[in-house]
């Protein structure tokens, strides 16, 4: 993985705007409403904040209509779209050049805009911005797991306190072999984003997709060292959930096989070998054997997932 540039002093220009926050929503009433609070505590006030609710709580509409800010906007599909199909809706009703998919059980740290703001304004003609990231659990304490332990030594650059612009096929290999990145902590360009959105066929790896097709088209990533976000990882998510059966790899397999295959196809043989390998998932679902001995046929699944590669 090659730095382009170690871009610190940002631009007088302001480039991010106001910045469209998009909030996809199904599940924890309680959490969504402390992650919209950690919005509205921003620093930078220029942001503005849209819940898709794909669920049907009561009161939730009612809870936004309390907040009287017009800076805030509520809609709940008619239907289920699921959460692909959700986030497949706040690409679309995306308005500003920037935006950020924030997940309804995470936070933002109060400097999270202003933050975002001048890494922008530092590194205009990224696409993709990574601020630091805090994991906490479902309690709100900070927390690690093997995984996320594993990427940082890895596969994530070191934080030298200096912005980093990564880019081309050694990034592509770098995420395929670990994906370090925090999906709802990123500020997207819109356009870069809009050309292509989230994989219908994908449930919980989509995100990853997303950001190979993105490198692959030429786009940059911006990796932001100052902490902004605060991420939460609990058993109770999707990915989690699919993973404990063996679900989540089975998707990861397909999604792999055909990106390796598509990379060699664009000539990136190394992200295509890193793409087969998928080192730190396989390394995922050894960690995940202890919580299935209880059940041969996932033990099975994930075992005949961690020992072999896609091709």
């Amino acid at each position: 993985m090659t730095a382009v540039r170690n871009p610190d002093r940002a631009d007088t220009t302001d480039p991010l705007g106001t910045l469209d926050i998009m909030l996809p929503h199904y599940g924890d009433t309680a959490l969504m409403q402390a992650a919209v609070r950690s919005v509205l505590d921003q620093t930078d006030k220029d942001w503005r904040l849209t819940v898709v609710d794909d669920g049907k709580e009561e009161g939730v509409p009612e809870w936004f209509a309390s907040l009287g800010d017009d800076r805030v906007r509520y809609q709940r599909n008619e239907r289920n779209l699921g959460i692909t199909g959700n986030f497949r809706k706040c690409v679309d009703l995306v308005e500003a050049p920037y935006f950020s998919m924030l997940g309804s059980d995470d936070l933002l740290l109060p400097t999270y805009v202003e933050t975002m703001r001048a890494a922008v304004a530092a590194v205009p003609d990224g696409a993709i911005y990574q601020p630091g990231v805090e994991v906490i659990d479902e309690h709100g304490n900070p927390s690690t797991s093997l995984g996320d332990e594993v990427k940082k030594r890895l596969y994530a650059p070191k934080n030298t306190g200096r912005r980093l612009v990564l880019s081309g096929e050694p990034l592509a290999a770098n995420l395929l072999g670990g994906n370090w990145l925090y999906f709802p902590s990123i500020v997207w360009r819109a356009d870069a984003v809009k050309g292509i959105s989230f994989r219908e066929d994908l449930s919980v790896i989509q995100d990853l997709a997303l950001i190979i097709e993105l490198i692959k088209r030429g786009e940059k990533l911006v990796v932001e060292p100052a902490t902004a976000f605060r991420y939460r990882r609990h058993s109770g998510s999707l990915s989690s959930a699919e993973a404990a059966t063996g679900g989540r790899f089975a998707e990861a397999i397909r999604f792999f096989g055909e990106v390796a295959r598509d990379l060699d196809r664009h000539g990136w043989p190394k992200a295509a070998r890193a793409a087969r390998l998928h080192l730190s998932m396989r390394l995922h679902a050894l960690t995940l054997l202890p919580g299935a001995l209880r059940r041969p046929a996932a033990v099975r699944r994930l075992l005949g997932y961690a020992l072999t590669s896609s091709r």
